[in-house]
């Protein structure tokens, strides 16, 4: 599975996924939907749309990945995760299917949300981007706006290493006659969309063009700001399809997003003294926004708990962490993990020092050991250093 091993469990096509779609009678068709792709900021976005439109009172089905602790946080209704009976049945009565069509981890969790929502007829469904855009699984659907955040230079091996080749495979999932919502764009991206918008005839917004409300929520990062304005520009164009949105559910949903989806690990608080914050971002256009929010954080002493996966460019994130912390390096517990020696010496090399550790947990407990009650303790680096403290 790709969230574990990385390169080998990526399929390139929409092939299988057609095919296993079809064989499940095609349930995409039976909800309307919200496409949200991006490089970063589209798990936020999905959660934050989602519970708006719970709070409006719609029956909100939640697609996201990865997950953090536990397989279900990826298929959720109304904040519930599929029932455990749901997904072994899924599994069982259609293990044939899947054998015989050698399906990836992510088509078979594509259909398995897709089926389970029709199942419980959802009035809508958010959902997020596994990887890229126009090839990734959830590509199939026909929605009411494609939402695409901004666009960074990730997963460059599978989507470009360029940020308009990047914008090319996420503008993927705009489609015909159907309006996109685009939240960030650079000189390189912005011609891309509008090229692939005009081929579709499908209009386009800028939400960094448009003026809207500072909304209070309790998704706490500084850089959730750009994600709300993008949220808030779909949900306006959601009311011209007949959406009934009213204010108050904008304003509590916004308010109350963890408490409706659960999303956890964006700039999350886990103690107070020490101060303990975790954060998933773990590219460099993220981790630059979120050291920036370091910075304005008030302490005696940093450390900083980090790892990282091993088909991450270390150069390109390294330099944006602060010399002037204790670092404890580990790698976290996937077959993709990077080798931790490793992670210390080309940190090293750029002036982070700390020690090695065999374990996120270890490296974790020797942190709270050593920090002071006025000291900051920030975990990152990769998605899975954060799984495993939470």
């Amino acid at each position: 599975m790709y969230q574990r091993m990385g390169q080998a469990a990526y399929k390139a096509n929409l092939d299988n996924t057609i095919k296993l779609l079809g064989y499940l009678d095609d349930p995409q068709h039976a909800f309307k939907s919200v496409h949200v792709a991006g490089t970063n900021g589209k798990g936020s976005s999905s959660h934050m749309l989602a519970s708006v439109f719970q709070e409006a009172g719609y029956k909100v089905g939640l697609y996201t990945s990865p997950h953090l602790k536990d397989f279900r946080e990826r298929i959720m209704i109304n904040g519930k995760m599929i029932p455990k009976r749901k997904v072994s049945s899924f599994v069982k009565h259609n293990m044939p299917f899947f054998e015989l069509n050698q399906l990836s981890f992510f088509e078979m969790t594509v259909g398995l949300a897709f089926d389970y929502f029709k199942s419980e007829k959802i009035d809508i469904a958010i959902i997020e981007v596994g990887l890229g855009g126009r090839l990734d699984s959830t590509n199939v659907i026909m929605p009411e706006v494609s939402v695409i955040t901004n666009i960074g230079l990730d997963h460059t091996r599978f989507l470009g290493d360029s940020l308009s080749q990047i914008a090319s495979e996420k503008g993927g999932i705009i489609k015909p006659g159907v309006p996109v919502v685009i939240g960030e764009t650079q000189p390189e991206t912005a011609p891309v969309f509008s090229a692939i918008a005009k081929r579709n005839k499908s209009q386009i917004i800028y939400a960094q063009d448009k003026k809207t409300e500072d909304y209070n929520s309790d998704l706490k990062g500084a850089y959730q700001k750009m994600n709300k304005k993008t949220v808030l520009v779909t949900l306006e164009v959601m009311r011209t399809k007949g959406w009934n949105l009213p204010e108050k559910a904008v304003v509590t949903g916004l308010k109350n997003v963890i408490k409706n989806t659960g999303l956890q690990g964006r700039w999350q608080e886990l103690n107070q003294e020490p101060k303990v914050i975790c954060d998933t971002a773990h590219n460099r256009e993220g981790l630059q926004l979120v050291m920036e929010q370091l910075k304005s954080e008030k302490f005696k002493n940093l450390h900083i708990v980090l790892g990282a996966v091993d088909d991450k460019d270390l150069s390109s994130v390294l330099s944006l962490f602060p010399k002037e912390a204790t670092y404890y390096f580990c790698r976290p517990d996937v077959p993709r993990g990077m080798d931790v020696q490793w992670l210390c010496k080309v940190s090293s090399e750029f002036g982070l020092e700390g020690e090695v550790y065999l374990s996120v947990m270890t490296a974790y407990k020797n942190a709270l050991r050593q920090a002071d009650k006025n000291d900051l303790i920030f975990v990152g680096g990769s998605t899975f250093v954060v799984a495993e403290v939470l």
